[in-house]
């Protein structure tokens, strides 16, 4: 039973640190963007957030309950992170210095996190192939992504906290990172909705 757990475990950390899946990494370095090092627990609880919404929707789209074609899902994940970078944007005007983790983040987190969780539920469905009981290896992949996500969010603070003030300027740091994760973002949207064509 544990080494089943920490299979799953190793393979939703591995899915949401894969370089050729690299959206989810985008988003949640989009996230990140316009924190401090300083605002690690509030961000870490943000991130729950987002993991308890594709927690959902990745049961009911495993158990098939919920069946959302991944055209419409798909294009759906880069608008997520686009979203997410402009957000960035305007969160570190000169006007709002701080950034505090507000309710309403909290639920946008979630929100794009059921869309999120539709796009992990084809990995998983292939993953569980005639696995009897889902319970466990849900919860395991779960746990791997969150860990996983973690992982991540910690780079890019740690990143921000070196960089910042002794190379760029804090505004000039999130500038540079809306920048990467909106402009792949916003590549990533082009490409998704020039394949329904």
């Amino acid at each position: 039973m544990f080494d089943d757990f920490r299979i799953y475990a190793e393979l939703g950390c591995r899915h949401i640190a894969d370089l050729a899946g690299y959206d989810h990494i985008l988003f949640v370095a989009a996230l990140a963007i316009p924190f401090r090092i300083r605002d690690w627990r509030r961000l870490a609880i943000l991130v729950t957030a987002f993991t308890f919404g594709h927690s959902i929707t990745l049961a009911l789209a495993t158990l098939q309950l919920v069946s959302v074609p991944s055209q419409l899902v798909e294009p759906l994940i880069p608008a997520t992170i686009l979203f997410m970078a402009l957000d960035a944007y305007t969160s570190a005007t000169p006007q709002r210095p701080e950034n505090p983790v507000t309710l309403q983040r909290y639920g946008v987190a979630l929100l794009f996190g059921l869309i999120h969780g539709l796009g992990f539920s084809t990995y998983l469905r292939a993953l569980l192939g005639t696995e009897e009981s889902i319970a466990l290896p849900l919860l395991a992949f779960n746990v791997g992504l969150e860990i996983g996500q973690l992982l991540i969010l910690s780079m890019v603070l740690a990143v921000g906290a070196v960089l910042v003030p002794a190379v760029l300027q804090r505004r000039r740091w999130v500038q540079l990172c809306v920048g990467v994760t909106g402009g792949l973002a916003l590549l990533l949207l082009v490409q998704r909705l020039g394949a329904w064509s």
